[in-house]
């Protein structure tokens, strides 16, 4: 089923000649828009993977949805995401997932939900955190970039992350996960905090983060884990204190990240950092 057919000539593919107006547009506000950004910022001069949705009359850009593999809305209102939701729907493709600010994700569900549903989870209410300003707390000096040499250790920790998150073994689906994970590592963007192994000689991964999207001055840290059994024994705020202390002084000023509301204890640790809520988030896992 779709939607009964509507006008959708103002929302259209974004193309390389658009990208200076499709940044202009990104940097108003660019903790919301980091994760479209960071795709914006890598395209080229043909058609990318995203649709942007016209003033009347204009060129100028007035929402922006990142459509490759998630989906990111950025911007629309009611009429501009019923454009979005038919034209999504006549790719005859499911994104991964919808994630982005509360308000576009959950309204653009209620008009795919029907023909893409059901979600696996639906998490409606997560925090948007930045810090700018240098961490609150004493930074743990374990904390240091993943070499390229430790990237058979740090796999495991980033699938282990993921697992627990998603809910399924990334790596079950091909190599993807692995080769994004050897990249961050090579880039400098994976931080870690290394221990002794439980079972057998040498090292393991006792924590780990991620610059996961970096773009129009915002580093947005993903993939934060603690092994399990270093868990409440205080590691997870030092080092996190660590992390901001570090990207803040090789990437971007301004940090930042999402957390389920729920998860009240990493919500209280990031805000004992120096992270304060500065909106709301929502992510469809479909």
């Amino acid at each position: 089923m779709r939607w009964p057919s509507r006008s959708t000539t103002a929302l259209r593919r974004l193309y390389g000649s658009d990208k200076a107006k499709a940044i202009a547009f990104l940097n108003k506000d660019p903790v919301n828009s980091v994760l479209a950004r960071a795709n914006i910022d890598r395209m080229g001069i043909g058609p990318s993977s995203a649709l942007v949705h016209l003033q009347p009359g204009t060129r100028d850009i007035n929402a922006l949805a990142w459509d490759g593999g998630n989906l990111i809305p950025l911007g629309f209102d009611r009429d501009g995401l019923e454009s979005l939701a038919d034209t999504v729907l006549g790719h005859g493709k499911l994104a991964g997932s919808l994630v982005g600010p509360a308000d576009q994700v959950l309204n653009l569900w209620d008009l795919l939900e029907y023909p893409w549903g059901p979600a696996r989870e639906v998490r409606p209410r997560q925090y948007s955190m930045v810090i700018d300003h240098p961490p609150l707390l004493e930074p743990d000096p374990a904390v240091r970039p993943a070499r390229p040499a430790e990237d058979g250790l740090v796999l495991p920790a980033s699938v282990a992350m993921f697992t627990e998150e998603v809910g399924y073994d990334p790596t079950t689906f091909g190599g993807s996960y692995a080769g994004r994970a050897s990249r961050l590592i090579r880039n400098g963007m994976t931080y870690v905090v290394m221990g002794p192994a439980l079972d057998r000689p040498g090292s393991r991964v006792v924590f780990k983060a991620d610059v996961g999207a970096l773009a129009g001055g915002v580093a947005q840290i993903q993939g934060v884990w603690v092994a399990p059994d270093q868990r409440n024994c205080g590691i997870g705020g030092a080092a996190m204190a660590a992390v901001v202390d570090q990207v803040r002084a090789t990437f971007s000023p301004t940090v930042s990240l999402y957390v389920n509301d729920y998860n009240e204890a990493a919500v209280k640790v990031y805000q004992r950092v120096g992270f304060r809520i500065v909106d709301e988030w929502a992510t469809v896992l479909l």
